[in-house]
C-alpha cells in the first residue's frame, strides 16, 4: 500500500515496487487510506507524513489501534530528528528520507517484508490483563495499572515492556530489542532502546527494569 497524494511521486512508486514483483494499491489521503488498509491487508504500508486531509501521523497511530501488527515504512521530506523518533516510537519500522534512491527503497521494502511483525505479542492473544513481575498491564487498552491508577503506554513502550516480561527474567540485550521490537537489526541514528526504557522506568515508579552491564535490559523478578 502507497499512501502519497501527489500523483507523479504515487506512480513513480507504483512502477517501481510493480516492476518488482509487488501488487501495489494506492491512496492519497487519510480516510482512503485508512478505507483501503481495512479492505486490503496489505504486507507493508509506505506512508507519507503530509497528506491534504491530515497527518500521515494520525493514519500511523489509528493503525496502531486497530492493526497493531502492520508495517509501515514513512516516506518523508520532513526528516528532522524529532520526527523521525516520534514515527519510529508510534510504530513505524522504517523511516527514508525523500528523495530517495530506487535501489534503497526496493531494499527496504523487501528487508520489512520478511521482518516478522515485530508487535505480534502473544501475551496481548492470551488474556486482557498481564499480570507478572508485580507489573499489571491492560492489554487491550495499552494502560499500565499501579496502585489502582492507569497510565497510558504508547505503542513502543507497550511492546517493549510485554517483550520485557515474556522474556523475565533472561536479559535481553539491545540489538535483540532494536530487532524484536523496533523490527530493524541496526540503530537508526538515536539511542531509541534506553530513551524508552527510561520512560518505561518513570512509568512504573519503581526498579523493576534493571540494566545488566555490556549487555541490555531486564525485568527484576
Amino acid at each position: 500500500m502507497v499512501v502519497e497524494d501527489e500523483p507523479v511521486l504515487a506512480r513513480l512508486l507504483g512502477r517501481i515496487l510493480g516492476g518488482a514483483g509487488h501488487t501495489v494499491t494506492v491512496a492519497g489521503t487519510v480516510a482512503g487510506a485508512l478505507a483501503a488498509i481495512r479492505a486490503v491487508d496489505p504486507e507493508l504500508i509506505i506512508l507519507d507524513l503530509v497528506l491534504p486531509d491530515g497527518r500521515g501521523e494520525d493514519v500511523l497511530a489509528e493503525l496502531m489501534r486497530f492493526r497493531p501488527a502492520s508495517r509501515v515504512l514513512v516516506l518523508s521530506s520532513m526528516t528532522q530528528v524529532a520526527t523521525r523518533v516520534g514515527v519510529l516510537e508510534g510504530g513505524a519500522v522504517d523511516f527514508l528520507a525523500k528523495p530517495f534512491a530506487n535501489a534503497e527503497l526496493l531494499a527496504r521494502v523487501n528487508a520489512r517484508i520478511r521482518t516478522p511483525a515485530s508487535t505480534q505479542v502473544s501475551a496481548a492473544k492470551v488474556t486482557r490483563y498481564l499480570r507478572r513481575a508485580g507489573i499489571e498491564i491492560d492489554v487491550q487498552q495499552r494502560e499500565l495499572v499501579v496502585s489502582g491508577s492507569r497510565i497510558p503506554l504508547t505503542h513502543r513502550e507497550f511492546v517493549l515492556l510485554v517483550f520485557l516480561l515474556e522474556r523475565a527474567p533472561e536479559p535481553c540485550t539491545r540489538t535483540e530489542l532494536l530487532e524484536r521490537v523496533w523490527g530493524t537489526k541496526f540503530d537508526p541514528g538515536t539511542n531509541v532502546v534506553d530513551v524508552c526504557v527510561r520512560r518505561l522506568r518513570s512509568k512504573l515508579s519503581n526498579d523493576k527494569i534493571e540494566t545488566v552491564r555490556n549487555v541490555g535490559y531486564r525485568i527484576a523478578a
